[in-house]
Protein backbone atom coordinates (compact mmCIF):
# COMPACT_ATOMS: atom_id res chain seq x y z
CA UNK A 1 0.00 0.00 0.00
CA UNK A 2 2.85 2.41 0.83
CA UNK A 3 4.53 1.79 -2.53
CA UNK A 4 1.24 2.18 -4.39
CA UNK A 5 0.57 5.54 -2.72
CA UNK A 6 4.09 6.69 -3.57
CA UNK A 7 3.63 5.79 -7.23
CA UNK A 8 0.29 7.62 -7.36
CA UNK A 9 1.72 10.59 -5.41
CA UNK A 10 -1.03 10.54 -2.79
CA UNK A 11 -0.87 10.60 1.00
CA UNK A 12 -0.77 7.20 2.65
CA UNK A 13 -3.16 8.45 5.36
CA UNK A 14 -5.83 9.20 2.74
CA UNK A 15 -5.89 5.63 1.35
CA UNK A 16 -8.14 3.07 3.01
CA UNK A 17 -8.92 -0.54 2.21
CA UNK A 18 -12.55 -1.08 1.27
CA UNK A 19 -13.53 -4.66 2.15
CA UNK A 20 -15.33 -6.55 -0.57
CA UNK A 21 -18.85 -7.68 0.26
CA UNK A 22 -19.33 -11.41 0.71
CA UNK A 23 -20.77 -12.90 -2.51
CA UNK A 24 -24.41 -14.02 -2.21
CA UNK A 25 -23.45 -17.57 -3.14
CA UNK A 26 -20.98 -17.68 -0.21
CA UNK A 27 -23.64 -16.36 2.18
CA UNK A 28 -26.01 -19.10 1.01
CA UNK A 29 -23.32 -21.74 1.56
CA UNK A 30 -22.55 -20.37 5.03
CA UNK A 31 -26.19 -20.54 6.03
CA UNK A 32 -26.43 -24.12 4.77
CA UNK A 33 -23.18 -25.08 6.53
CA UNK A 34 -24.56 -23.73 9.79
CA UNK A 35 -27.64 -25.94 9.52
CA UNK A 36 -25.59 -28.99 8.56
CA UNK A 37 -23.26 -28.36 11.50
CA UNK A 38 -26.21 -28.37 13.92
CA UNK A 39 -27.57 -31.56 12.37
CA UNK A 40 -24.18 -33.32 12.35
CA UNK A 41 -21.82 -31.49 14.76
CA UNK A 42 -19.14 -34.17 14.36
CA UNK A 43 -18.92 -33.63 10.59
CA UNK A 44 -15.62 -32.18 9.41
CA UNK A 45 -14.85 -30.28 6.24
CA UNK A 46 -14.69 -33.45 4.10
CA UNK A 47 -18.12 -34.70 5.16
CA UNK A 48 -19.67 -31.24 4.90
CA UNK A 49 -18.21 -30.89 1.41
CA UNK A 50 -19.79 -34.23 0.43
CA UNK A 51 -23.14 -33.29 1.97
CA UNK A 52 -23.15 -30.03 0.02
CA UNK A 53 -22.28 -31.87 -3.16
CA UNK A 54 -25.21 -34.23 -2.59
CA UNK A 55 -27.43 -31.14 -2.61
CA UNK A 56 -25.99 -29.95 -5.91
CA UNK A 57 -23.45 -27.39 -4.65
CA UNK A 58 -20.19 -27.35 -6.61
CA UNK A 59 -17.71 -26.74 -3.82
CA UNK A 60 -14.29 -28.11 -2.85
CA UNK A 61 -12.92 -28.84 0.60
CA UNK A 62 -10.65 -25.78 0.62
CA UNK A 63 -13.63 -23.45 0.29
CA UNK A 64 -15.57 -25.32 2.97
CA UNK A 65 -12.59 -24.97 5.32
CA UNK A 66 -12.33 -21.23 4.61
CA UNK A 67 -16.03 -20.64 5.28
CA UNK A 68 -15.91 -22.74 8.46
CA UNK A 69 -12.99 -20.67 9.77
CA UNK A 70 -14.85 -17.46 8.97
CA UNK A 71 -17.93 -18.74 10.80
CA UNK A 72 -16.01 -20.14 13.76
CA UNK A 73 -17.28 -23.69 13.13
CA UNK A 74 -15.28 -26.74 14.21
CA UNK A 75 -16.18 -30.41 14.13
CA UNK A 76 -17.02 -31.67 17.63
CA UNK A 77 -15.20 -34.90 18.39
CA UNK A 78 -12.22 -35.99 20.48
CA UNK A 79 -9.02 -35.18 18.61
CA UNK A 80 -5.47 -34.05 19.19
CA UNK A 81 -6.04 -30.54 17.88
CA UNK A 82 -7.87 -27.97 19.94
CA UNK A 83 -11.32 -27.08 18.71
CA UNK A 84 -10.70 -23.42 19.50
CA UNK A 85 -7.49 -21.50 19.10
CA UNK A 86 -6.17 -19.15 21.81
CA UNK A 87 -4.00 -16.23 20.85
CA UNK A 88 -0.27 -16.62 21.35
CA UNK A 89 0.76 -15.69 24.87
CA UNK A 90 -2.67 -16.08 26.44
CA UNK A 91 -2.84 -18.11 29.65
CA UNK A 92 -4.69 -21.43 29.41
CA UNK A 93 -6.40 -22.44 32.66
CA UNK A 94 -7.01 -26.06 33.76
CA UNK A 95 -10.32 -27.85 33.44
CA UNK A 96 -12.06 -27.87 36.84
CA UNK A 97 -15.33 -29.70 36.19
CA UNK A 98 -14.07 -33.28 35.96
CA UNK A 99 -16.14 -35.46 38.32
CA UNK A 100 -17.71 -32.33 39.84
CA UNK A 101 -21.36 -32.61 40.91
CA UNK A 102 -23.17 -29.47 39.75
CA UNK A 103 -26.38 -29.30 41.76
CA UNK A 104 -27.22 -25.64 42.36
CA UNK A 105 -27.47 -22.32 40.50
CA UNK A 106 -24.48 -19.96 40.51
CA UNK A 107 -22.12 -22.88 41.06
CA UNK A 108 -20.85 -22.96 37.45
CA UNK A 109 -21.39 -20.56 34.58
CA UNK A 110 -20.31 -21.12 30.99
CA UNK A 111 -20.03 -19.04 27.82
CA UNK A 112 -19.80 -19.70 24.11
CA UNK A 113 -20.01 -17.94 20.73
CA UNK A 114 -22.11 -18.96 17.72
CA UNK A 115 -22.66 -17.77 14.14
CA UNK A 116 -25.99 -16.10 13.35
CA UNK A 117 -27.01 -15.94 9.66
CA UNK A 118 -28.70 -12.78 8.39
CA UNK A 119 -30.41 -12.18 5.07
CA UNK A 120 -27.59 -9.91 3.89
CA UNK A 121 -24.66 -11.09 6.00
CA UNK A 122 -23.99 -12.65 9.37
CA UNK A 123 -23.25 -11.86 13.01
CA UNK A 124 -21.84 -13.53 16.11
CA UNK A 125 -23.75 -14.19 19.33
CA UNK A 126 -22.16 -14.75 22.74
CA UNK A 127 -24.16 -15.96 25.73
CA UNK A 128 -23.41 -16.52 29.40
CA UNK A 129 -25.38 -19.45 30.85
CA UNK A 130 -25.86 -20.92 34.31
CA UNK A 131 -24.88 -24.60 33.97
CA UNK A 132 -27.39 -25.99 36.52
CA UNK A 133 -30.53 -24.05 35.61
CA UNK A 134 -29.69 -23.57 31.88
CA UNK A 135 -30.71 -19.93 32.27
CA UNK A 136 -29.23 -17.42 29.80
CA UNK A 137 -27.86 -14.75 32.11
CA UNK A 138 -26.71 -12.28 29.44
CA UNK A 139 -25.89 -12.11 25.74
CA UNK A 140 -24.52 -9.80 23.07
CA UNK A 141 -24.65 -9.70 19.26
CA UNK A 142 -21.71 -8.39 17.20
CA UNK A 143 -20.65 -8.20 13.56
CA UNK A 144 -17.07 -9.08 14.52
CA UNK A 145 -15.73 -11.90 16.66
CA UNK A 146 -13.76 -9.67 19.02
CA UNK A 147 -13.28 -9.64 22.79
CA UNK A 148 -15.34 -6.54 23.58
CA UNK A 149 -18.80 -8.00 23.08
CA UNK A 150 -17.80 -10.99 25.23
CA UNK A 151 -16.61 -8.81 28.11
CA UNK A 152 -19.77 -6.70 27.85
CA UNK A 153 -21.92 -9.81 28.24
CA UNK A 154 -19.81 -10.95 31.19
CA UNK A 155 -20.01 -7.54 32.86
CA UNK A 156 -23.81 -7.56 32.56
CA UNK A 157 -24.09 -11.04 34.07
CA UNK A 158 -21.81 -10.17 36.99
CA UNK A 159 -23.71 -6.93 37.63
CA UNK A 160 -27.09 -8.71 37.64
CA UNK A 161 -26.40 -11.98 39.50
CA UNK A 162 -24.21 -13.22 42.33
CA UNK A 163 -20.88 -14.41 40.91
CA UNK A 164 -20.44 -18.15 40.36
CA UNK A 165 -17.76 -20.31 41.93
CA UNK A 166 -16.41 -21.48 38.53
CA UNK A 167 -16.63 -20.05 35.01
CA UNK A 168 -16.04 -22.54 32.17
CA UNK A 169 -15.30 -21.72 28.51
CA UNK A 170 -13.43 -23.21 25.58
CA UNK A 171 -9.92 -22.02 24.70
CA UNK A 172 -11.01 -19.41 22.16
CA UNK A 173 -8.94 -16.22 22.04
CA UNK A 174 -11.86 -14.10 23.29
CA UNK A 175 -12.11 -16.13 26.51
CA UNK A 176 -8.37 -16.57 27.12
CA UNK A 177 -7.71 -12.83 26.75
CA UNK A 178 -6.50 -10.91 29.80
CA UNK A 179 -9.47 -8.54 29.46
CA UNK A 180 -11.88 -11.45 29.97
CA UNK A 181 -10.05 -13.59 32.52
CA UNK A 182 -9.05 -10.62 34.70
CA UNK A 183 -12.72 -9.80 35.28
CA UNK A 184 -13.30 -13.34 36.53
CA UNK A 185 -10.24 -13.41 38.77
CA UNK A 186 -11.00 -9.97 40.22
CA UNK A 187 -14.48 -11.24 41.17
CA UNK A 188 -12.98 -14.23 42.97
CA UNK A 189 -14.16 -16.71 40.31
CA UNK A 190 -12.12 -19.79 39.43
CA UNK A 191 -11.42 -20.02 35.70
CA UNK A 192 -11.96 -23.36 33.95
CA UNK A 193 -11.29 -24.12 30.28
CA UNK A 194 -12.18 -27.16 28.22
CA UNK A 195 -9.22 -29.43 27.63
CA UNK A 196 -8.28 -31.43 24.57
CA UNK A 197 -10.94 -33.97 23.73
CA UNK A 198 -13.45 -32.34 26.12
CA UNK A 199 -15.90 -31.70 23.30
CA UNK A 200 -18.97 -32.42 25.47
CA UNK A 201 -18.11 -29.82 28.10
CA UNK A 202 -20.27 -27.06 26.61
CA UNK A 203 -23.11 -29.36 25.53
CA UNK A 204 -25.78 -27.39 27.38
CA UNK A 205 -25.03 -24.14 25.60
CA UNK A 206 -24.67 -26.05 22.30
CA UNK A 207 -28.26 -27.22 22.84
CA UNK A 208 -29.25 -23.59 23.37
CA UNK A 209 -27.77 -22.69 19.97
CA UNK A 210 -29.70 -25.50 18.29
CA UNK A 211 -33.00 -24.46 19.90
CA UNK A 212 -32.45 -20.77 19.13
CA UNK A 213 -31.66 -21.34 15.47
CA UNK A 214 -34.35 -23.89 14.64
CA UNK A 215 -37.08 -22.25 16.72
CA UNK A 216 -36.31 -18.62 15.87
CA UNK A 217 -33.41 -17.58 13.62
CA UNK A 218 -34.07 -19.90 10.68
CA UNK A 219 -37.80 -19.24 10.80
CA UNK A 220 -37.53 -15.45 10.77
CA UNK A 221 -34.50 -14.85 8.49
CA UNK A 222 -33.57 -11.52 10.05
CA UNK A 223 -32.51 -8.82 7.61
CA UNK A 224 -30.19 -6.72 9.79
CA UNK A 225 -28.46 -6.68 13.15
CA UNK A 226 -31.07 -4.48 14.85
CA UNK A 227 -33.90 -6.78 13.80
CA UNK A 228 -31.91 -9.84 14.89
CA UNK A 229 -31.19 -8.30 18.31
CA UNK A 230 -34.88 -7.65 18.90
CA UNK A 231 -35.96 -11.12 17.76
CA UNK A 232 -33.24 -13.00 19.63
CA UNK A 233 -34.02 -10.98 22.75
CA UNK A 234 -37.68 -12.02 22.56
CA UNK A 235 -36.74 -15.66 22.07
CA UNK A 236 -34.27 -15.77 24.96
CA UNK A 237 -36.88 -14.23 27.26
CA UNK A 238 -39.27 -16.99 26.16
CA UNK A 239 -36.47 -19.56 26.61
CA UNK A 240 -35.83 -18.47 30.20
CA UNK A 241 -39.38 -17.82 31.36
CA UNK A 242 -41.80 -19.99 29.40
CA UNK A 243 -40.13 -22.76 27.37
CA UNK A 244 -40.24 -26.13 29.22
CA UNK A 245 -36.95 -28.06 29.29
CA UNK A 246 -36.86 -31.85 29.31
CA UNK A 247 -33.58 -31.78 31.23
CA UNK A 248 -35.31 -29.75 33.96
CA UNK A 249 -38.33 -32.09 34.28
CA UNK A 250 -40.35 -29.79 31.98
CA UNK A 251 -39.68 -26.73 34.13
CA UNK A 252 -38.28 -23.47 32.84
CA UNK A 253 -34.80 -22.10 33.74
CA UNK A 254 -36.43 -19.35 35.76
Amino acid sequence: MVQQCRLLDISRSSAYYQPKPIPPEDLALMQRLDKLHLEAPSAGSRMLRDLLRQEGHRVNRKKVQRLMRQMGLFALYPKRRRTSFPAQGHTIYPYLLRDLTIDRPNQVWCADITYIPLAQGFAYLVAVMDWHSRKVLSWRLSNTMDTLFCTEALDEALATYDPPEIFNTDQGAQFTSEAFTSRLLNAGIRVSMDGRGRWLDNRFIERLWRSLKYEDVYLNVYEMMREAEQGIGRYLTFYNQRRPHQGLSSRTPD
